[in-house]
């Protein structure tokens, strides 16, 4: 048994050493960092200013890397078959969510091909209203959507994404029904409400304050209890008359499985300090988000296994799914 504990320990001293080795020669060159959204979004942004802080904490470029398609699945299996050294990262919401949509077989498995570095952004979405529909409170909208069931079009950005996610927990919420029409993005889901063709919309702030401004839209809600700092003089939840309602998303980072502990504690560390700047809060904050950078990859780990059943169901409760 003396023995047996001998060897045990002589092994653990060994893979300790290849870890701290591994993460003394990390980065070795370039680090990519993975979307599966295209450019222009919250996560294009949100990736960005993220590189360009860790660029100068870790002394070597990190490189944004758009591959969007099949909700988030092309990027995520990118990264999964990539080399498990701390060099190619994903930067994405929650893998329950991808395994939801695609109801075939993915090519990775989402509960083991990858290990949690840090949440970095929590944001929400504002439920904007065309100018011409006959509501400027979020009680009136659900008075008429109740007398006239299905007859306003809510404009989404695609299935299973964090607006169609709101649309659907929203409808739960107030006892209302729309008629959803999906489009390809945010982008042409708020150019078709512009032009009438919907009706409401739940999208990111930045994609629709200036319309807001000018008197374009009307902003009912944000989708939390209490609103959010980030999106100041809008009414959250509660205080709009539907208090049952929330919904919000996040953005984490995300290694391949099998990368050593001491580079993935590294990695934290890199992000954690880059979002504890008061400028680059500021930046997220220009986002309709919060920097919410997790204690440990531990704490990220566990926030992922409770969080992951929730969603999981909403979008297979939603119908929704990715061809």
């Amino acid at each position: 048994m003396d023995t047996m504990l001998a060897k045990l320990a002589v092994l653990f001293m060994a893979l300790t050493a290849a870890s701290a080795a591994a993460a003394q020669g990390f980065p070795a060159g370039p680090v990519r960092m993975v979307i599966g959204y295209p450019p222009g979004g919250s996560a294009d942004f949100v990736a960005r200013v993220l590189a360009d802080e860790m660029t100068r904490g870790l002394g070597s470029p990190v490189v944004v890397e758009n591959r969007p398609g099949a909700g988030t699945a092309i990027a995520s299996d990118a990264v999964a078959k990539a080399r498990p050294d701390g060099q190619t990262l994903l930067l994405n919401w929650h893998q329950a969510i991808v395994r939801a949509l695609i109801k075939e077989k993915l090519a990775y498995d989402p509960d083991s091909a990858f290990v949690p570095v840090s949440r970095v952004a929590t944001g929400t979405t504002v439920l904007v209203v065309h100018s011409s529909v006959p509501a400027d409170s979020l009680r009136e909208l659900v008075a008429l959507a109740k007398a006239n069931p299905g007859r306003y079009n809510a404009a989404s950005g695609g299935h299973g994404s964090a607006p169609h996610l709101a649309l659907a927990q929203f409808e739960a919420a107030a006892g209302v029904r729309f008629t959803t029409i999906q489009y390809k993005g945010g982008g042409p889901a708020t150019q078709s409400i512009l032009a009438g063709d919907t009706q409401l919309l739940f999208a990111t702030s930045p994609s629709v304050m200036g319309f807001i401004k000018s008197g374009k839209l009307k902003p009912l809600v944000v989708a939390m209890r209490k609103g959010s700092p980030a999106i100041p003089g809008i009414p959250g939840s509660e205080e709009a008359g539907v208090p049952a309602f929330e919904s919000t998303f996040w953005f984490g980072v995300f290694a391949p499985a099998g990368t050593p502990a001491a580079t993935v504690r590294r990695l934290h560390q890199s992000v954690t300090a880059a979002l504890a700047g008061p400028e680059m809060r500021a930046k997220i904050a220009s986002q309709g988000m919060d920097a919410t950078s997790s204690a440990s990859p531990e704490v990220f780990a566990e926030e992922l296994l409770a969080e992951g059943p929730r969603l999981e169901l909403l979008v297979k409760n939603l119908g929704a799914r990715v061809e």
